[in-house]
């Protein structure tokens, strides 16, 4: 295994060979094996309630966005100004994501996926009421409960297996199961609204949420990772301190290749969240296709993200890799960006549809090699990691939706191609940067007091 695929620690290693090695949980049978990585159904079996709780969090916005018309009916307000409240979401999102990054390396991940989880709960019941102002604050509270509540999620999957290559799979399982949940929320939160409502979708997932919290809460007072009984240990011992605030963004910054990474995942998300922000109104003036017949289309694109990012993930987990997530990531780049200028330059339905599922695939691979990269390149800082690239991803999804209104207003659809075209080739670039580093040694981590 290389240098820069074992992860820096925090802290130096434990040498103390009396220390108690933590008692293996029945449960979880197979988060202890090296060297190996175990079958995707048996890692769901493991990490089920993670894979529940991050499909769960994606449901709120989708409820927002599905019934958007009655909500704004609801609360006497209009439309275009409720589509706009959802904004407030990424805002919040990038901010606390941002400025809690490094907490989530400084507790349990499972205390704090239970306090997203308990954010979003609370946020459901206020958005039940059907208030203007209770709404805004919905759309506030869940940007900051999923800022929390997904990195958290996937590294706390990727801590329960102490190899990279089942660490880099068990959060790429995460992530795959939030592009299933995305395609398929809309039609599962429509069938019980026949019978109660939005209304009463929300009351749902303000009490499934909150049962989760509690789950988490209760869960996370365990030792459950591999080595929690080690580190602890050398807590009491007084042998180790974790970074402190400030520490933490230094000491992810010092990694090698990890900013062009984070990078990377920000414009990506860009181009491709700016693509979809204009795909239904491009299909409709090329190819004259209503809701309907583009809800086909919409499928087809989702459905293409999800198996891409599942089979990604599945085979940067190989115990020998028929490629390197760095040339694979670099690969399915250029494949996005020849499929993003192929779909707005083609006038054939029949070349823009395999060209629209390509782009997917495209993307959720690259998605799936960000994650790996982080979870295996950061080591004791993936939490920070994860919850950095998170916020980042947010932000290029104003970054996207902003620069193809640009390219559309001054170049119609090719100047929507040559916008996000753009950020697909600056993500080429760092790509090449991050290849550059993958053979770079992993600097040195000195142990740092807390309270930075």
């Amino acid at each position: 295994m290389s240098r820069e695929t074992e992860g820096p620690a925090a802290s130096p290693p434990n040498t103390d060979k009396t220390a108690a090695a933590p008692e293996p949980d029945p449960k979880d049978s197979v988060r202890g094996v090296s060297g190996s990585v175990p079958g995707d159904w048996r890692m769901t079996r493991v990490l089920w309630p993670f894979m529940l709780a991050s499909a769960v969090g994606l449901v709120p916005f989708t409820i927002y966005s599905t019934f958007l018309v009655p909500i704004a009916h609801t609360a006497d307000g209009s439309v275009a100004a409720l589509g706009q409240l959802r904004g407030l979401g990424g805002l919040a999102a990038l901010a606390v994501g941002t400025a809690l990054a490094p907490l989530i390396d400084r507790v349990r991940k499972e205390w704090a996926a239970a306090g997203g989880l308990a954010v979003l709960a609370v946020s459901a019941a206020l958005g039940a009421s059907g208030d203007f102002l209770l709404l805004a604050a919905f759309c506030v509270l869940v940007g900051a409960g999923t800022a929390v509540l997904n990195p958290a999620l996937t590294a706390a999957a990727a801590d329960r297996f102490d190899n990279d290559a089942a660490s880099g799979r068990a959060a790429t399982l995460i992530t795959a199961t939030q592009s299933l949940t995305a395609l398929l929320a809309a039609p599962l939160v429509a069938v019980p609204a026949l019978l109660w409502g939005w209304q009463g979708d929300l009351w749902a997932i303000a009490a499934v949420t909150g049962g989760l919290a509690l789950f988490f809460l209760l869960r996370g007072r365990r030792a459950d990772r591999p080595g929690e009984a080690d580190r602890e240990h050398e807590k009491g011992a007084g042998r180790t301190a974790g970074p402190g605030y400030l520490q933490s963004f230094r000491l992810l910054g010092a990694l090698p290749g990890v900013v062009p990474l984070l990078l990377v995942a920000m414009l990506r998300t860009a181009a491709f969240m700016g693509y979809l922000a204009y795909l239904a109104a491009f299909y409709d003036e090329r190819f004259g296709l209503e809701p309907g017949m583009f809800a086909l289309v919409w499928t087809l694109s989702g459905a293409s993200f999800f198996l891409g990012n599942l089979f990604a993930g599945r085979l940067l987990s190989a115990d020998r890799p028929r490629i390197s997530s760095e040339r694979l990531m670099t690969l399915a780049l250029l494949v996005a960006l020849v499929s993003l200028v192929g779909v707005f330059f083609t006038t054939s339905l029949l070349t823009a549809l395999p060209l629209t599922a390509l782009l997917g695939v495209g993307h959720a691979t690259v998605a799936a090699c960000v994650t790996t990269l982080l979870v295996r390149r950061c080591g004791s800082l993936r939490g920070t990691a994860l919850s950095i690239n998170a916020a980042g991803m947010s932000f290029g999804v104003f970054l996207g939706a902003g620069l193809g209104g640009v390219g559309l207003a001054l170049g119609g659809y090719p100047g929507v191609a040559a916008s996000l075209g753009a950020l697909t080739v600056v993500a080429l670039g760092l790509a090449r940067l991050v290849a550059a580093t993958a053979a770079s040694p992993t600097p040195p981590v000195a142990p740092v007091a807390p309270g930075d």
